[in-house]
Formats: structure tokens, sequence, C-alpha cells
């Protein structure tokens, strides 16, 4: 018999009637019972011949994790939850249970916020889960801790534990411990990538300059994209002893990592970066008084010179768009917004917005306010450019208007209750980027706004399926205790024109499963489960 084992799986992957197998049958045999019997010697022949391997060393020990252990009600939620987090969802109308899957991430959350540890033994489980879902990795790594990442080590599929940054963890010396000089510096030097990033995060919190100065001292032979990762953890703590490595930063090769220098330095209003910003954005927008009163003239930049570019100014614009208006753009947003105020004759920010523009340079320079608006996280200014919520102009009137991101700049309390009346005027349909912005668990006034909009929604005829995506989002982040409120909705509405009475005490009989489950939920981790 000359025929070898890798002729014989080809031919058996391959089938004996596409490829005539290398074997001769006995009389009255066909080909593939040959091949199998052939196959069969081969294989026994094969284990005989093996030869015992050396045993490998045993792994190290896994590390101690000293955190607390889950209630044992809340870690057989977890079970459950991981158990189930292959079900996937029907499509359309999707039944009245709970969706377990959607529950997952924010049940991490929650156990990370206790400060529990992972069981050991659901330790796969929940790597085979963030395997899976990306969106999971921060908080069940986090969860893990060094256990997950030990046992990722030791196999290739959970390797993704390895180089992606997990979330908060413990300083060397254990949690709340001061930063351990020595072991921080070694860990600095010879740990993973993820290691790394996951010090440079935690020591951050502890002690800024020191985390700076680790940085610093491996700063020049770091490859680009690890240096990119690494200045952006400087966001964590950003103050002014940070300029001096950040102005070095700027001179970096890699222009993105030179793009973030300059953004965390505009974040610094001192900065001498917004200062020279400023002074640009001076020389480019001034008041001019006119008949009607006074407006607001505008002169862009004609080039962009080594000096603007080296301060993070892009000199190539996008497809679409003027080289002028975009490095107006891109001044007027690294610009410190206090310039404003001096520049345009004192004027208050809601003032300043009002202006008439001269020459049609409106959108641009208004775009580029809400992108600093944003980057300097200024309230005053994101306040003035959103406006009132029952009259924010339409994605036509002001394309460069984006809420949701305006928004973010807003306190918590004061963002909610402008979703609530942006949802009082103008209903859900627009609602559900802006409801995505806002602190979890929602507050009182939007989430009452919100279920008066799904009422009124059911009372009109309109189709639960249509709003999805708000009703995903309210399973996760209403208030569990609008549950009851909710379960009076449960009846069909009276006028059912649309035949669409049926499916809106489904769509609330799962919400209300949902937000009572999360109320379960929160009592076990809290240990009253």
């Amino acid at each position: 018999m000359t025929a070898t084992w890798d002729e014989l799986v080809s031919a058996a992957l391959l089938g004996t009637e596409r490829r005539t197998p290398p074997v001769r049958p006995r009389p009255g045999q066909d080909a593939a019972e040959a091949l199998l019997d052939v196959a069969a010697l081969h294989t026994v022949r094969r284990r005989a011949g093996l030869l015992p391997a050396a045993a490998r060393p045993r792994p190290a020990a896994a590390p101690e994790d000293p955190r607390p252990p889950l209630p044992p009600a809340a870690r057989q939620r977890l079970a459950l939850l991981l158990a189930d987090r292959t079900g996937a969802g029907n499509g359309g109308r999707r039944g009245s249970a709970p969706d377990l899957v959607e529950l997952l991430p924010q049940w991490l959350a929650a156990a990370n916020r206790y400060g529990y540890r992972a069981p050991a033994d659901l330790l796969p489980d929940l790597l085979e889960a963030a395997r899976a879902r990306t969106d999971l990795r921060p908080e069940a790594l986090a969860f893990g801790g060094p256990r997950a990442r030990w046992l990722a080590g030791l196999n290739p599929q959970w390797k993704y534990a390895l180089r992606a940054a997990p979330g908060p963890a413990p300083a060397p010396g254990g949690p709340g411990a001061p930063l351990d000089a020595p072991a921080a510096r070694r860990l600095w030097e010879e740990g993973l990538f993820a290691e790394r990033v996951t010090l440079l995060v935690t020591a951050r919190r502890h002690d800024p300059a020191a985390a700076r100065d680790l940085l610093a001292s491996t700063w020049r032979t770091e490859r680009a994209e690890d240096r990119l990762m690494f200045l952006d953890a400087l966001r964590e703590g950003l103050s002014p002893a940070d300029e001096p490595f950040l102005e070095e930063a700027l001179a970096d090769r890699g222009r993105n990592v030179r793009g973030t220098a300059a953004e965390l330095l505009t974040a610094l209003p001192d900065s001498a970066l917004s200062g020279r910003m400023a002074e640009r954005a001076r020389t480019c927008v001034a008041l001019e008084r006119t008949g009607d009163g006074a407006r607001i003239a505008v002169e862009a930049p004609h080039e962009c010179d080594k000096d603007m570019q080296r301060d993070g100014i892009a000199a190539r614009p996008p497809s679409g768009q003027g080289e002028r208006s975009w490095w107006l753009g891109q001044v007027v947003e690294a610009a410190p917004l206090a310039t404003w105020h001096r520049r345009l004759g004192g004027r208050s920010a809601a003032a300043i917005v009002t202006l008439p523009v001269a020459d049609g340079w409106r959108p641009d320079l208004h775009a580029a306010w809400c992108r600093a608006a944003v980057r300097q996280g200024d309230a005053e200014w994101s306040r003035a450019l959103l406006g009132p919520p029952d009259s924010v102009p339409t994605a036509e009137e002001a394309p460069w208007l984006d809420p949701a991101k305006l928004l973010s700049a807003l306190p918590p309390g004061e963002r909610a209750e402008w979703v609530a009346a942006f949802i009082a005027a103008h209903g859900l349909s627009e609602a559900f980027r802006l409801l995505g912005v806002c602190e979890v668990p929602w507050p009182e006034p939007l989430g009452t706004a919100l279920v008066d909009a799904l009422a009124t929604a059911r009372d009109s005829g309109g189709y639960p399926w249509s709003f999805s995506g708000v009703m995903g989002l309210a399973e996760r982040c209403l208030d569990p205790s609008l549950a009851d409120r909710l379960a009076l909705l449960t009846a069909p509405a009276h006028d059912d024109v649309l035949g669409t009475s049926s499916y809106w005490p489904e769509a609330f009989s799962r919400l209300i499963a949902t937000l009572r489950l999360r109320d379960a939920m929160r009592k076990e981790l809290a240990g009253a489960g």
C-alpha cells in the first residue's frame, strides 16, 4: 500500500465520486469502503508509531484576586446570563420575555461597581462571551481580573484578552494601595501591551506625574500606534503639568500622535498652544459694525504654514471642502472659547451665536464652535448652540448641529431635562441618539416623558417595532420603578384603526418584565436577593 495519509484525507474530503482514491478495493467492495479500511489501518499505524512527548512544565499558579466573591443569588444570575449569551432575537415581534443577552453588559458594569471578583468556574464562559462580543470586553476583563488574563494565556482563542486593554485594574500592591514604583517600573518595561496600558491608566489615577514619567522613559522607543494609545491615557487627570511633555509630542513622527497631543493641549485653556490658536483665531474673526447693528466678519487663513501644521492643523482638506474653510474650522475649534467674549464686544455665548455672519461663513464658524464646545466641555456654549429643545433647527437648516454631542457637555440633570422637553415637543422619532447620551438610569422627568410618548404612540396606532431602538434603550436605561405605571399600558388601545393593538401589550409586557428583572439583579448584587 503506497497511499500516504495526506492522499487519503484529500480523497475523503473531495469524495470518491470526484477523485478516485489511491486504494484497491476487494472484490465486492466499493471505493468508499476501501478508502475507510485503508484509513483505519493507517490510523492504527500512526498511533502505534507515536513516541511519548516530553512533559510540559506545569503552568504557574493563577494570581490571587483579593476582591470579595459574588453573593450566591448574583452568581446564579451570572451563570444564567452566560448560558443564554448565544440567544438571538427573532426579528419583528420579539415576544414578551426579557432579552438576557442585552442584560449581560449591564450586569457586568454593576458587578464591577460593587468590586466583586468573577467565580473561577465561570471564567471560561466569561472569556467566551467577550470573545464573541467586543462590546463586553472592557467590563468582562475588569470583572475577570488577573485570573481571567492568566487563563487567557493558556488558550490561543482568548488571546484578545492579552492584547486588548482591560478595564480599570488595581495598582500594583492591591486595590487602593499607593503605586509600588519598582513593581510598576518592572511591569512597564516587561509587561504585555494590555498590561502596560492598564498600568498607565491606573497609575494616572494614583499619581499623574509618575505615570507621565513612566511614559516619557520609553517614549522614543515605542511604536507609533502604541504611542497613540499611551498618549490617549493622559486624558485622565490632564493638567498644566503635562504641557511640556505634550509640547514635545507635537514634533512626533506620527501624524495621529501629533494630532492627539494638540487636542490635549487645546483642552488646557492656558497652554501655549491654546494661546497660539487664540491669536490665529483673532486674526480670522472680528466684529464689524454695520448700519443695522453688528455682524461677524471672517477672513479665513490663506495658507497653512509649518507652524500651524506643528500645532495640529491638517493641511489637506477632505474631499469636497475648500482649503480655507478647512483651516478656519480647525483654528476656531482649537481656540479657547473665552477668546470670543473678549473679541466680540464682551457678549455672552448666547448673544454671540445670534449675530449674523458675513459672506456665508456662518456654517463653518458655528460648526467649529460646536466642536470646540464639545472638546472643551463648555456648558455655556453648548447650551447657547443647542437653543431651546422645542425649536431645534432641522438637519437641512443647520447641518453642522449635532445635539447629541453638545448635550454631552451639559451636567447630567440638565441634559436629561433638555431631552425630556425635546421628546415632549417632537416625540420619539428623533430622540434615539439623544437618549443614548443621558445618564443611566434615566431620571424621573426623562423617564416620565418617554413613557408618555410611548403611550401617545400606542394610542395613535403607531407600530411598536417602529420604536424598537427606543424600546431597547428603555429596557436597559429606564428606572425600574416605572414598571408599575407601564402595566397600565398593556391593555389594547381603544381606537385600533391600523390593527396594532395586539402588538403593543406584548411590547410593554416585555419592557415591564425586563425592568423587574433589572431590579432583581440590582438587589442580588447588593446581597439582598
